[in-house]
């Protein structure tokens, strides 16, 4: 057998390196005295480093430990380790096919994995914990960031109203829609056979309206777009055009036979739904007002809006119908309905249509059916759908956020924003003691009112906008403004 030197070098490494004449014969058995082997490497390691330095000659310390590491390599894999630096150099992509097969390949050769074996993970995720384990230290896994750096600061939502205001001998009629709020910032209010108008900036109250006969009740109000007009419906089926600032009629359209549950504007064009199911237009500049009649609901119709482009009309109706409406005839001559909507299972006086997605409406059932479900008017598909657990009595979308808010009655009576489109509750604002009846929304978008058969009106700042944004907001509308005014001249 060859005889070898065990030559320690500077770094404390042991190998098998240089054979040594005259030396007598290695003899490897597995119960040799440990000791004596121990004394024999100490003396060779003696002669070897005095023949090197021909100076002092070193001993090693006794002194158990020392300074260095001496790593043990026979337990770190070092082909392996080799074998996988090289790999990661490899920019090849792998089928997840392959990477099975090669995965179960190196299982039933090695006994292990091999991605598990790596020295330094220089990238890629961390290593989930085994299914089941519970850290006691409460170890996040494959986390990117710390919790703290990736949370977004949400906004704040007062849970309280910002005023309250008396509403004294409201209808608790779910099919009528009794407030509205116009761009000159006027809440027009109907209590029982009057109208009244509260200005938001002065805090002025005036009655602009009361019913002649007293049984007689007002049904519906609505703003034209510029808020100078109000149309009015009543209980004996008439529509009212009243002037706010000369607070004066200035015309009374009758076409219906029955009362006026909704109205909704389109520039000239005043469309009024009837406990009938029938929908009237009426060209408010000309005495022959009734210009059509569309016919596709069978019992009231209490839900009513244009599209902000004009290009459609929703109405929802006691017959659990959602039906949309063309701007302009068919081929017949007459109105048809374009899409209809037969998934909700009650009434339907919720419709709201997106601002920022025009053919995007949104829409709410009654007790029966208590889903608000969103819809794509032009494939007439149903984007979503969310349980409310609620009536749902109307629907606001927000023009300062991806939001919407949504009133309901029984059993809480409360108010909701929804995110959309992920469908997820943002907050619920509670205070009123009966249901909801109807939702109007300020000029600018931040304050939602509520009026409730509590007979009280409830301001809420839900959709407050930053005030930075809010000021880039204002000065692009002014913008906008002033080119209009430019054209005008």
């Amino acid at each position: 057998m060859a005889q070898f030197v065990f030559e320690a070098d500077l770094h404390g490494l042991l190998k098998l390196d240089t054979p040594i004449p005259n030396a007598p014969p290695a003899r490897w058995q597995p119960k040799a005295n440990a000791r004596r082997l121990f004394n024999s490497c100490k003396t060779v390691f003696m002669h070897v480093n005095a023949g090197k330095s021909g100076s002092k000659i070193q001993s090693t310390p006794t002194k158990a430990g020392g300074d260095r590491y001496i790593p043990n390599r026979s337990a770190m894999q070092m082909e392996m380790a080799s074998f996988l630096l090289t790999k990661e150099n490899d920019t090849a992509k792998e089928s997840p096919t392959k990477k099975e097969q090669q995965k179960t390949w190196a299982v039933n050769l090695n006994g292990f994995d091999i991605e598990e074996v790596k020295i330094l993970r220089l990238s890629g995720k961390a290593q989930n914990a085994p299914e089941g384990y519970q850290n006691n230290l409460k170890v996040l896994y494959s986390q990117k960031v710390t919790p703290g750096s990736s949370r977004k600061n949400g906004r704040y939502i007062p849970s309280m109203p910002d005023r309250i205001l008396d509403a004294p001998e409201i209808r608790n009629d779910y099919y009528l829609n009794l407030i509205d709020w116009s761009s000159q910032n006027f809440l027009a209010v109907a209590l029982d056979n009057s109208v009244y108008l509260w200005n938001h900036t002065s805090g002025e109250i005036i009655q602009l309206l009361q019913m002649e006969h007293p049984d007689d009740y007002v049904s519906s109000v609505s703003w034209i777009k510029e808020g100078n007009y109000l149309a009015v419906g009543t209980s004996n089926a008439e529509v009212q055009l009243w002037d706010i600032h000369h607070q004066k009629r200035l015309r009374n359209m009758t076409s219906h036979s029955s009362r006026v549950g909704s109205l909704s504007w389109n520039s000239y064009i005043l469309s009024s739904g009837a406990r009938t199911g029938h929908i009237h237009h009426h060209d408010v500049r000309v005495a022959e007002h009734h210009v059509a009649t569309l016919a596709g609901h069978t019992q009231e119709v209490c839900g009513l809006k244009w599209s902000l482009d004009g290009r459609y009309l929703a109405s929802g109706g006691n017959d659990n119908l959602v039906n949309i409406w063309p701007c302009t005839q068919g081929d017949s001559g007459g109105f048809a309905p374009v899409q209809t909507f037969t998934q909700h299972q009650g009434a339907v006086k919720a419709v709201a249509w997106c601002p920022w997605q025009s053919n995007v409406l949104a829409t709410g059932g009654g007790t029966s059916d208590r889903h608000i479900r969103i819809w794509n008017v032009c494939s007439g598909t149903c984007l979503s759908a969310v349980d409310a657990h609620s009536q749902v009595c109307a629907i606001l979308w927000s023009t300062n956020y991806k939001e919407f808010i949504s009133g309901h009655g029984f059993a809480q009576n409360q108010l909701v924003v929804w995110k959309y489109p992920t469908m997820a509750k943002v907050t619920e604002l509670r205070g009123h003691t009966a249901r909801v009846l109807n939702l109007t929304m300020s000029p600018d978008g931040a304050t939602v009112a509520s009026a409730a058969a509590d007979e009280t009106l409830r301001l809420w700042r839900c959709f407050e906008m930053d005030p930075i944004k809010k000021k880039e907001k204002e000065k692009a509308n002014s913008a906008k403004t002033s080119i209009i005014h430019q054209g005008i001249r």
